[in-house]
């Protein structure tokens, strides 16, 4: 009988330089990375119980050639910003003799980047995966396999190996519920990866995730990745009472975030079922406070309603939104930078993604784009350097002219992460926000670590930083008007140590940017603020 197969799932590396990372809030509680590797540890449960599976998240740690040594075969695969380090990866596997199998977005919109791999396992691994699998044990496998049009059932689904984690590497911890969204944005691939028609998985199905995150000790934070929870809301209205029942029946182990649409703000009743559940954040895309250029973009669910009114309607259950914002539309006429600072100030949301928009592959931006002759050569190759769309992005011909788009771009970055405006709006939605549902309950070692985290968050923060009144007086403010609270606004606060260094580090690059276009950059608001005492 031969030996079982040792199957390595390698997970690249995201840069350093990214909105998302958190590296160095993170460090508090000694985490490595915010987010688990979701999709590989599913791919991992697809595989035959015979294989040996061992994972690496080139995130939290490094790929020996211990494990290279180890495997019989590699599975990679990520996104559009792990795609330099991915490609890396597959070199390095090549040259070591061991045969690389890749998948993931970024490899379903441009697989031609990904020729190196020995395989090509596309689109929904519930569809493509079986596939190989069959070929690969009749020893006749091919080198690429795509889902066509046909879409994964997610009932499906297995449950993901999460035995594969090691949980304090992490801040929290991903599941899914649903693909898909049922809007239309232009710019996003969202719908052509995953379609339209959002599809979710059984309540049942859901909920034995989590059973499994319990059952191996798991507590804390719970990331619903969904691009839109609410993309169906008659089926999330009838799971979240069964989930509620869960947390109840099993003491309220975990809080839960995820993604939505911002028309969520019109349904009361599942905001409502949301804070029963103990959702603390979502993420929502803005985009613009122009309803032109929203109508453009076909992201007709922000239209028709007054933006800000809408994100304090949810914080009126307890949640806070972080939202997203893209500069460089057709559409933009003049400077949009006072706008989107006007919202930002409005809807007092501390956390904003604010990004250049992007082409991606296979989007209905990038087909009009490409119909119009405007696609720069190689729009689908993502710089070396490449964290997120905030470092990169148009990647097409632009109808403003670009160096005005940056100067926007830079003023929005350099006035709405200045320390007094976010710590500002951290106050005003800390001190205001409605906790009195915040049930979740964590043992002794979770606490522990909180404790020695904000420890740390005290003399990084209240003591080294230059903003460190900014700091005492955000604590001194929310913990008497909102005891309970505190700390969602000191995890807000702790934030800051990665938004203020990467603050800087993008108005620099910026300032690069400016040199090949011969502009006067625009003032920075708050120079050298960022620097440490003693640093």
């Amino acid at each position: 009988m031969s030996a079982p197969i040792r199957c390595l799932l390698v997970y690249p590396e995201f840069t350093s330089q990214s909105f998302w990372n958190y590296r160095a809030t993170c460090d508090l509680v000694g985490a490595s990375y915010p987010a688990t590797p979701l999709g590989l540890i599913t791919v991992a449960a697809m595989l035959p119980e015979s294989w040996h599976c061992r994972l690496v998240d080139c995130n939290v740690g490094p790929l020996t050639d211990a494990d290279l040594a180890w495997a019989d075969i590699v599975f990679t695969g990520g996104m559009i910003a792990q795609q330099r380090s991915t490609l890396a990866m597959i070199e390095r596997c090549r040259a070591a003799g061991k045969p690389v199998v890749v998948g993931g977005p970024d490899a379903t919109s441009s697989p031609h980047l990904y020729d190196g791999a020995d395989y090509q396992v596309l689109g929904e691994a519930e569809v493509t995966l079986p596939r190989w699998l069959s070929g690969y044990q009749a020893g006749t496998p091919q080198h690429r396999y795509e889902c066509g049009e046909e879409k994964a059932d997610v009932t499906t689904s297995p449950l993901p190996r999460f035995d594969l984690l090691r949980f304090d590497r992490y801040l929290h911890v991903g599941v899914q519920f649903a693909r898909g969204c049922p809007f239309r944005c232009e710019f996003c691939d969202i719908i052509e990866l995953f379609g339209r028609v959002p599809r979710l998985k059984a309540a049942d199905q859901m909920l034995a995730e989590l059973q499994r995150l319990y059952d191996l000790g798991y507590r804390g934070h719970v990331d619903f990745v969904d691009d839109n929870f609410v993309g169906n809301k008659k089926i999330v209205k009838q799971f979240l009472p069964q989930l509620q029942a869960w947390l109840e029946e099993h003491g309220w182990p975990f809080e839960f975030t995820t993604e939505a649409s911002l028309n969520l703000a019109d349904d009361g009743e599942l905001l409502g079922l949301m804070q029963d559940c103990g959702f603390s954040a979502i993420f929502v895309g803005v985009e613009s406070p122009d309803e032109e250029t929203l109508k453009s973009m076909q992201k007709g669910q922000n239209t028709k309603r007054v933006l800000a009114e809408s994100i304090r309607k949810i914080y009126q259950y307890g949640i806070f939104v972080n939202t997203g914002y893209i500069v460089g539309f057709d559409t933009e006429r003049g400077s949009v930078a006072q706008g989107v600072l006007d919202l930002i100030q409005a809807s007092a949301v501390p956390v904003n993604m604010v990004g250049l928009l992007v082409a991606l592959p296979n989007t209905q931006l990038t087909r009009r784009l490409a119909a119009e002759g405007r696609l720069m050569p190689d729009f689908d190759v993502a710089p070396e350097d490449v964290g997120d769309q905030c470092t990169a992005g148009l990647n097409f011909e632009t109808r403003r002219p670009k160096r005005d788009i940056l100067r926007d771009y830079r003023r929005i970055i350099a006035e709405s992460y200045a320390p007094a405006a976010y710590f500002a709006r951290v106050r005003s939605v800390g001190a205001t926000l409605d906790c009195s549902k915040k049930r979740m309950r964590l043992p002794p070692r979770y606490l522990l670590r909180d404790l020695k985290g904000f420890s740390r968050l005290i003399w990084r923060m209240g003591v080294r930083r230059s903003y460190r009144a900014e700091f005492w007086k955000t604590l001194a403010i929310c913990g008497a008007r909102n005891p309970r609270g505190l700390r969602y606004t000191i995890a807000l606060m702790a934030l800051y140590l990665h938004f203020g260094d990467f603050r800087d580090y993008l108005l620099a690059r910026l300032d690069r940017e400016y040199t090949q276009w011969n502009v006067e950059p625009v003032p920075d608001p708050a120079p050298g603020v960022f620097a440490a005492v003693g640093d």
